[in-house]
Order: structure tokens, then C-alpha cells, then sequence
């Protein structure tokens, strides 16, 4: 009997003092570091909320390498926030270059299918700038359509055979008149 006194569920009396210092360590740490350690990671990834995260996921790695613990816990504990705040950054911006680059690719998941509610609205949309477009000037509604198309203003002077100090001039009144019909049309927007 004298021996299961030392033993408590198949842990030994070191094994639990052990268990219960390496967690008084972590606890400790965790107080002492956490802020200054979010301060860290949310310098590299601007985003606070997910600096709080990653210190939290650097704490729990520390706390599964015992290695690391004792005196080079801190050093170790800034390095690895450091990496994780660099490693976050970088599948930042792979996801943003990829999210980019398929963004063309149509997908329902990402975006929200659209309603038939949706695509009626945007048909009717359409048609109503259709309307307004076909009661301008034809230079008015060329200008309107090649601009909204990303052309520069040297370019919509090259294309219309314009003035290019006055192609500014000519689509401020082109987006007047635009405005104007509209109004005219249908009410104020």
C-alpha cells in the first residue's frame, strides 16, 4: 500500500510535481509575454485579432518542446513569433495572388451565386443606361463608353479624333448630360 501512495493513476509523485511546475512555467510565461508578444507579430501583419491567434499557437508550440524551456524560452518565443508572423504574411499574399489571378473564373462559392432576383436587377440596370447612352450626343456616348472601358485620355483623343487638352472638358460634360437625362428619365437616383 505504501507504494500506490506514490502513485496516483499511473503517474508517479516527480511525473505530477513535474506536470504541475512545467504548467506553473507556461502560465507564467503566457502573463509575462503574451502582450508584448502580440505587439510583435501585429507589427509585421497590421491585423491585431490575428496577432492574438498566432502568439497563442507560438505559446503551444513552446509548450510541446521542452528544449525550449528555461532560460532560452524567451529568445526562443520572440524567433518563432517572429517566423510565424512572416510565415502568415507570406500565405497572405500567395492567397491574395491567387485570388487574383482566379478571379476571372467564375464561382459560386466564392462570390454569392446570383438570384435570378440579382440577375433581373443587373439586366434592367443594363438596359437603363442603354436608354440614357442612346439619348446623348453620339461623341458623349463614345466618350462615357471608351472612359468607363479604363482608356486613358490620350487615348480617347487618338480614338475620336479630339483635342487632348480637352478630352477633360468634353467627358464632364458628357457625365453632366449622362446625369441629366437620367434625372429627366427616372427621378433622382
Amino acid at each position: 500500500m505504501g507504494t500506490r501512495s506514490d502513485a496516483v493513476v499511473g503517474v508517479t509523485f516527480n511525473e505530477a510535481r513535474l506536470a504541475n511546475e512545467t504548467r506553473f512555467d507556461l502560465e507564467t510565461i503566457f502573463h509575462a509575454q503574451y502582450k508584448r508578444m502580440c505587439r510583435v507579430i501585429a507589427r509585421v501583419l497590421r491585423d491585431p485579432a490575428r496577432a492574438e491567434e498566432l502568439a497563442v499557437d507560438v505559446f503551444l508550440k513552446w509548450s510541446r518542446h521542452p528544449n525550449a524551456h528555461g532560460d532560452q524560452a524567451q529568445g526562443w518565443l520572440y524567433r518563432t513569433a517572429i517566423r510565424e508572423a512572416l510565415d502568415e504574411l507570406r500565405r497572405q499574399t500567395q492567397r491574395s495572388r491567387y485570388e487574383r489571378l482566379f478571379s476571372f473564373i467564375p464561382s459560386g462559392k466564392a462570390r454569392g451565386s446570383p438570384t435570378p432576383e440579382d440577375v433581373r436587377a443587373a439586366k434592367e440596370d443594363q438596359e437603363t443606361v442603354r436608354l440614357v447612352l442612346g439619348a446623348l450626343d453620339h461623341r458623349q456616348a463614345q466618350l462615357l463608353l471608351l472612359r468607363s472601358e479604363g482608356f486613358s485620355y490620350e487615348e480617347l483623343a487618338s480614338m475620336l479624333d479630339l483635342n487632348p487638352a480637352s478630352v477633360g472638358t468634353l467627358l464632364a460634360r458628357a457625365q453632366q448630360a449622362f446625369r441629366k437625362e437620367y434625372i429627366s428619365r427616372y427621378g433622382q437616383a
